[in-house]
């Protein structure tokens, strides 16, 4: 029995093994077997080793073990033969040790015998990983055990696992040309397009059933946006087994820790970094996953380069720290370890795309996460209303609040400044705000409650602390270093030991390795701050230029000359990494920022005169720029606002709101005009400019709009004039502008011209839309000219523009020839039965227009009987609308004829005509002998059951209708039952749309049975009728069977709580239903949880709207 019992544990899922596909062999054991402790031993090895065996035997091993088993007498020559025929390696591994454990000790022995004798990376895999693998984990779990109250939001919904990456297609221009700040306020923190959201879980996984799991994943995000929170969390989860339990190995590395490092060989530094693991080549091996993880390559050292680094394919050669990483990246070395890197967007693009499988961004805060993060952490005493209105009133907190760190830090120093005793205003401004961060983090400046403390009293350690931090980071900045040795801080006068002080601590993170041990400041902005604060200081006493590091420079006297050449330089930056650092050194001008920062600075003493100086600097560079405006214009504005110097900025504010721009728009308000774009919410996450705009502004404004991909200009007033300047827009080779719209402006044939210029030259632009303009038959005409050059435009929206006949001429001159244009709408553009005609006779011969939108273009019979005519030829239009054009039997019938020779067309809307019940028989007819169309949309028709049960007896024979759309044509109970009657027999339609068409329960019965027969539709809308429970009852004995149906919509149809419990019965026996409506029913919460606890134990992949 004893043997029994331990082979019941061992099998702890099954007490049968599969032998053959058609033969099953009970474990049995009698009481009078007898094993000893070391059999017992040898077959628990061999099932603890089981998953090692399945994992990393090689053909070559097993066919080594076969060889030895038979020597030993442990496998006959029918044992072999039938390991051999069990399939897949893995199969005959199974086979192998199912044969094995069933034979007595000696098996067991010899098994284990070889594999434990064999020296090879194999063998010693099967021996070691499992332990290996478990010391990794638990090492790693205490390591970064430690960040977790740092890396944790303990809001659930903000919370690293309730959020997802974005999985994009590279890297944008603002990107890699602009600071992340910039980044943030152009694009408001909003998502750029990607394909698809991306959970941690599958950071590694294929992304489709084909394609192959990557081999290096980029994952790219602002500085504290939480990368490498992210990488914690990734780790702790694996550790904890939680995710990615196919990885054997998580190898992390930071490029602070690489930084240190000469020449070193990936061996060597994965011995160094993680000396428990013993034999570094067993963790590199092709044999076991491992993932690499390097994270923070902006703060690398070396600068990678791909074109010219050295070679190396051997792990244990030592080369150069940066061709190591480059050999790893391109896949020279370690080709079969999966590779992670994090870092900020410009430096990634130095990694050439071919070279990158997978690249993710990390979003940061939305405006409603903002409220979650305050709601949650601040709640108390209503800190985080107040902190929230504070944010609205102040625009451009509220764009750094995108950044989570920011967030943060914004957040702790406005409650620790509410809750202070006085009566201090919030700070207004990013200057204001870092300076009371300090003030905070030093416990000094201005004590809370009780008079300012003499300057001969504060703690001078902090001031000298501060100081030689703010030299540390000017220094850093201009040398694009940020992060520090010890050896750095000594270099620049920090004490070590005041680095774990208040202000040591809350300025400075210390982070420590098995490699190295780094200093870096809690944000880039931080850092940034800090070194204008040095800038600021020693601007006043400096007599060489502060950015040259050495004296050798030429002579430089006084504030004034020193703040011009800090603008200098942020001016011709290209990449704007100067753009916050000028910004905070124009707000420390304010004595609102100077005021918490009295003890810790020597800032002296300003009488105001600087600060009128500076912004009479800031407002001419202003005025002298050109008249585009860049975004290191732009930044004038973000200095001007934090100098407080915000009249321009409140005026512009304030007439755009009021809509009263008009004749006010110098180019200094377009500059100001530009930077509230930026940091006002008008600009939406379309870049939604409606009724904001004129021709200065727009003028001004062009470089901002080139990097918008969907760009809404509604209702500006627009006039030809304005046509000129998006038109050089849409010329530009820069230009990124993939949607436009123009709609409800007042555009002209004149305008129409410059914008058809504009596309004879555009290559980007895909999709325009001209709703609701002037433009007329002339402005058509001019558009069709160049659409017939035009290879890029795939879409457009002519919509109302009265182009009326003539203009539908052009149109059809232009499908004659475009090769290029899928979609084409021109409803409500009285082009009548003439301009149908015209359009009908170009189909004839165009073969790339997919989708063709007439509605409401009072076409008539005579307009139907054209297009008619076209379908007998034309087999390319696949999408026809033809709602509302008063078309009645007689276009019905031509129709009808035409489908029953057209082999193309896919989908036809004829809703909201009077075709009738002829005509819905008609169609029935033509559908007998249609084999194209899959779509059709007859909805509000006045058709009456006699013409269901012609269009149900059509879908007998018919085999390629997958949609038919019935809704809001009173059929009653006898169509609905006509049409279950063919679906008995019909196996091509998918989709049966039945909302609102007077059926009770005999229709849902009739249904209910249809359905354990059919087994090809896959969705069924119901709604808006009276299935009823008896209804809900047949329909879910129907779904026991049915494998098909995978959308139900049961909305409102009166199911009550014991129609649920027939539905969730069904979903434990159907597992092809994805999702089911059940919306408006009664449910309560009992028909609720019966629901869940189904889809939880037997329909996970199902979704329920209850």
């Amino acid at each position: 029995m004893e043997r029994k019992a331990h082979y019941d544990s061992i099998l702890d899922r099954s007490k049968r093994i599969m032998w053959q596909d058609d033969c099953y062999v009970d474990l049995q054991s009698t009481s009078s077997s007898v094993s000893s402790q070391a059999g017992t031993e040898d077959l628990g090895w061999i099932q603890k080793h089981q998953d090692q065996l399945q994992r990393f035997i090689t053909s070559s091993f097993l066919e080594g073990m076969l060889t030895h088993l038979r020597k030993v007498d442990v496998l006959s020559s029918a044992d072999e033969i039938k390991v051999k025929e069990a399939g897949r390696l893995r199969d005959q591994v199974n086979m192998l040790t199912s044969i094995v454990t069933d034979k007595d000790t000696q098996g067991s022995d010899a098994l284990r015998g070889f594999i434990e004798s064999s020296d090879s990376q194999v063998a010693q895999l099967i021996i070691n990983h499992d332990s290996m693998g478990k010391e990794h984990k638990e090492v790693l779990l205490r390591q970064y055990e430690q960040y977790r109250d740092r890396d944790s939001v303990s809001c659930t919904k903000l919370n690293i696992f309730s959020r997802t990456l974005l999985l994009v297609d590279g890297l944008s221009d603002i990107q890699q040309k602009e600071h992340d700040l910039m980044q943030v306020g152009a694009t408001r923190g909003r998502k750029r397009n990607h394909l698809r959201q991306l959970g941690l879980t599958k950071l590694l996984e294929p992304l489709t059933r084909v394609s192959l799991p990557p081999r290096v994943s980029l994952t790219l995000g602002v500085a504290g946006i939480g990368k490498t929170t992210w990488v914690r969390h990734f780790i702790r989860q694996w550790s904890q087994g939680a995710i990615c339990t196919d990885v054997s190995f998580v190898l992390p590395f930071t490029f602070c820790e690489l930084n240190s490092l000469e020449k070193v060989s990936a061996e060597r530094l994965v011995k160094m970094a993680f000396p428990h693991l013993t034999d570094p080549s067993l963790v590199l091996s092709s044999s076991c996953r491992t993932l690499l993880i390097l994270d923070g390559l902006d703060e690398f050292r070396c600068t990678l380069n791909f074109s010219d680094a050295a070679p190396c394919s051997n792990p244990k050669k030592e080369v150069a720290i940066d061709d190591l990483v480059t050999n790893i990246i391109r896949g020279n070395l370690l080709p079969n370890v999966a590779v992670w890197v994090t870092s900020r967007p410009g430096v990634a693009s130095f990694i050439p795309g071919g070279l990158v499988d997978r690249v993710t961004e990390i979003p940061g805060f939305s405006p409603k996460d903002i409220q979650l993060f305050l709601n949650h952490h601040f709640s108390e005493r209503g800190f985080a209303s107040k902190i929230w209105a504070h944010l609205e009133s102040h625009k451009i907190l509220m764009v750094m609040c995108y950044i989570p760190c920011i967030c943060w830090i914004v957040a702790d120093t406005l409650i620790y400044i509410m809750q202070s005793e006085t009566q201090e205003s919030l700070p207004k401004t990013c200057t204001e705000l870092y300076a009371h961060f300090c003030s905070m983090k030093a416990e000094v400046g201005e004590p809370r409650g009780r008079e300012p403390v003499k300057m001969e009293q504060l703690h001078g350690s902090n001031r000298k602390l501060l100081g030689n931090l703010g030299r540390l980071a000017f220094y850093g900045l201009l040398k694009r270093k940020y992060t520090f040795s010890e050896q750095d801080l000594r270099a620049y006068g920090i004490d070590l030991l005041l680095t774990q002080c208040s202000l040591g601590a809350g300025v400075l993170v210390r982070e420590e390795s098995a490699i190295y041990t780094t200093y870096r400041f809690t944000h880039l902005s931080l850092l940034e701050f800090l070194a204008a604060t040095f800038y600021h200081i020693s601007s006043k006493r400096a007599i060489f230029d502060l950015f040259s590091e050495s004296t050798m420079s030429w002579p430089k006297i006084g504030f004034q000359n020193h703040f011009r050449s800090a603008f200098q330089h942020s001016q011709q930056a290209e990449d704007g990494h100067l753009d916050v650092f000028v910004r905070f050194l124009t707000g420390l001008l304010c004595p609102m920022a100077q005021k918490p920062l009295a003890g810790l600075l020597a800032l002296g003493k300003d009488d105001g005169n600087q600060k009128a100086w500076a912004a009479g600097f800031l407002q001419g560079l202003l005025v002298s720029g050109g008249a585009v405006v860049s975004l290191r214009a732009v930044n004038l504005a973000y200095c001007l606002h934090e100098l407080q110097h915000t009249e321009l900025l409140r005026s512009v504010e304030e007439d755009l709101q009021l809509g009263s721009l008009a004749g006010k728009l110098t180019r200094a308000h377009c500059v100001v005009l530009g930077y509230l774009l930026h940091v006002s919410p008008e600009c939406s996450e379309q870049t939604n400019l409606t009724g904001s705009l004129n021709y200065t502004t727009v003028k001004c404004l062009l470089p901002q709009l080139l990097y918008c991909s969907c760009l809404r200009l509604e209702n500006n007033q627009f006039k030809d004039d304005v046509m000129e300047l998006l038109g050089s827009l849409l010329s530009a080779k820069d230009c990124h502008i993939q949607k436009i719209s123009l709609a409800e402006n007042a555009i002209s044939n004149k305008g129409s011209k410059a914008l058809s210029r504009a596309l004879l030259v555009n290559r980007t632009l895909t999709s325009l839309n001209l709703r609701n303009n002037n433009i007329g038959s002339k402005g058509a005409k001019f558009l069709a000219e160049a659409l017939k050059m035009n290879q890029v435009l795939v879409s457009i929206n002519f919509q109302n523009n009265s182009i009326e006949e003539e203009g539908a001429q052009a149109l059809a001159e232009v499908l004659h020839c475009n090769r290029k244009l899928v979609s084409l709408n021109i409803r409500k553009n009285k082009i009548g039965a003439g301009g149908a005609k015209r359009i009908a006779e170009a189909l004839k011969t165009n073969q790339t227009l997919t989708k063709l939108i007439l509605c409401s273009n009072q076409l008539g019979d005579k307009g139907a009987i054209a297009l008619a005519e076209a379908l007998t030829v034309n087999h390319t239009l696949l999408s026809l609308q033809l709602q509302s054009n008063s078309i009645s039997n007689r276009g019905m019938t031509a129709l009808t004829k035409a489908l029953r020779l057209n082999h193309g067309l896919v989908s036809l809307n004829l809703r909201e005509n009077s075709i009738g019940v002829e005509g819905a028989k008609n169609m029935a007819h033509a559908l007998h002998e249609n084999n194209s169309l899959q779509d059709l949309d007859l909805q509000w028709n006045f058709i009456k059951s006699s013409a269901t049960k012609a269009l149900a007896h059509a879908l007998l024979s018919n085999a390629t209708m997958q949609l038919l759309d019935l809704q809001e044509n009173a059929i009653g109970n006898e169509g609905v039952i006509f049409l279950a009657e063919a679906l008995k027999t019909n196996v091509s339609l998918r989709t049966l749309c039945l909302q609102g068409v007077s059926s009770s329960t005999s229709g849902a019965i009739a249904m209910a049975e249809a359905l354990m027969t059919n087994q090809t539709l896959q969705t069924l809308d119901l709604r808006g009728n009276t299935v009823g429970m008896e209804g809900a009852k047949a329909l879910a004995n129907a779904l026991k069977s049915n494998r098909s149906l995978k959308s139900l919509n049961l909305q409102e149809n009166s199911l009550g709580m014991d129609g649920a419990i027939f539905i969730a019965t069904a979903l434990k026996g159907n597992h092809q239903l994805t999702y089911i409506n059940l919306q408006g029913n009664g449910i309560g919460e009992s028909g609720a949880k019966v629901i869940s606890d189904a889809i939880r134990a037997d329909a996970p992949g199902c979704v329920v709207d209850i």
